[in-house]
C-alpha cells in the first residue's frame, strides 16, 4: 500500500461516479478482455491487474464508487413539497426530481453535483482499504474483490440508505426470497446452458492446444470479461440477463477440478444464489447491494475451499 495507490483510488472512485456504476463495470469489462485474450493467445498481460481489477477500473473502486454515489444522490433528491398560504393558495415548497439510488445505469455527471462524485471518490479509497484488508492482511481464500464490493454496498446502504438493509417490503402478502414456478425453472435453465458454454469451450481450449496454465490463468477472467461486456445492452435497455457471478464461479470450477460438470453445478448454484440476493438485498430498496458480488465470493470461496 502507498500514498500514490491511494490517491489513485479516489481518482478511480470519482471517475467511476461520473460515469456511474454499470458503464463503469462495463468498462471493466473491456479492458478484462484485452487483458484475458491477450495472456490466453500467450502474451505479456499488463491490463487485467493494473487497469481492469486496479485502480482505474476495479470494480471494488470504480464500480462501488458510482454505487456510493449514487446512494448519496438517492438521499438528497427530495419529492415537491407543497404547503398552503394564509389565504388559502397552494405553493410549491421545494422541487426537485426524485432519483432512486438504488439506479446504476445513471450516469452522476449529469447531476453536476460535485459532492456525489466526491463520495464515489471516498468509497474508491474505502475500497482499496477494505480489499487490502481482505487480501493482504487476512488473506482470504475467496475472490477479495468482489468481497469488497458486496461489503461496500452494504456500508452505503447503512450509511446513506433509508430502506435497511433488506429493504421496506411494501407488497401484499408474504415476501418471497426465492423464485418460484417459472421463474426458478428458468433461472435453472439458465445456469446450465451458461455452464455448458463455459465449461466446453474451455474443454474445447485445453483440447485444441491452449497450454493448460493459460486456460487456468486466464479463461475464467475472460469468461466474467465477456458477461460484463454484454452487461452494454443493458445499460441501452435490452433485458439481457446478468450472467458474471454464473460465469466465473462456472469457469473457475472447472479449470480447478479439470471436470466440464463440475463447471455446470456451479453454474447452476451460481443461477439460484444470484436470484436469491437480489430478492433479499435488492429489492424495495433505495440503493444498490450488488447481488453478483455476494454470489461469487460466496461460491469463489467455497470452489477454492474444494479444489484450490
Amino acid at each position: 500500500m502507498s500514498i500514490l495507490s491511494l490517491i489513485a483510488a479516489f481518482g478511480g472512485g470519482t471517475f467511476g461516479a461520473a460515469l456511474g456504476a454499470l458503464p463503469a463495470f462495463i468498462m471493466t469489462g473491456f479492458v478484462a478482455l484485452a487483458g484475458a485474450g491477450i495472456a490466453l493467445a500467450g502474451g505479456t498481460d499488463a491490463l487485467v491487474g493494473n487497469l481492469a481489477f486496479g485502480s482505474f477500473f476495479g470494480p471494488h473502486i470504480a464500480f462501488a464508487g458510482g454505487v456510493a454515489a449514487a446512494a448519496y444522490a438517492g438521499r438528497k433528491s427530495v419529492t415537491s413539497k407543497t404547503g398552503q398560504l394564509v389565504s388559502g393558495d397552494t405553493v410549491t415548497l421545494v422541487e426537485e426530481d426524485t432519483f432512486n439510488g438504488s439506479d446504476i445505469t445513471f450516469s452522476l455527471n449529469a447531476k453536476g453535483d460535485y459532492s456525489v462524485i466526491i463520495v464515489g471518490g471516498i468509497f474508491g479509497v474505502i475500497g482499496y482499504l477494505i480489499n487490502y484488508l481482505y487480501a493482504n492482511v487476512i488473506g482470504l481464500q475467496t475472490d477479495t474483490v468482489a468481497m469488497t464490493v458486496a461489503t461496500s454496498g452494504i456500508l452505503a446502504r447503512l450509511i446513506m440508505g433509508k430502506t435497511g438493509l433488506l429493504g421496506k417490503y411494501t407488497d401484499k402478502g408474504p415476501r418471497e426470497f426465492i423464485s418460484k414456478g417459472n421463474e426458478l425453472i428458468y433461472n435453472i435453465v439458465l445456469g446450465l446452458i451458461v455452464g455448458v458454454v463455459v465449461s466446453y469451450t474451455g474443454a474445447v481450449l485445453i483440447e485444441s492446444g491452449v497450454p493448460i496454465d493459460s486456460v487456468k490463468g486466464s479463461y475464467p477472467i475472460l469468461c466474467f470479461a465477456i458477461s460484463a461486456v454484454i452487461l452494454i445492452f443493458a445499460q441501452f435497455g435490452a433485458g439481457v440477463p446478468t450472467t458474471h457471478h454464473i460465469t466465473l464461479p462456472a469457469a473457475n470450477a472447472f479449470v480447478l477440478s479439470g471436470n466440464p460438470i463440475v463447471g455446470i453445478i456451479v453454474a447452476i448454484l451460481c443461477s439460484l444464489l444470484g436470484d436469491f440476493f437480489t430478492k433479499t438485498f435488492n429489492s424495495y430498496c433505495d440503493s444498490h447491494i450488488d447481488p453478483p458480488a455476494c454470489t461469487i465470493f460466496i461460491m469463489t470461496f467455497i470452489i477454492f475451499a474444494i479444489f484450490a
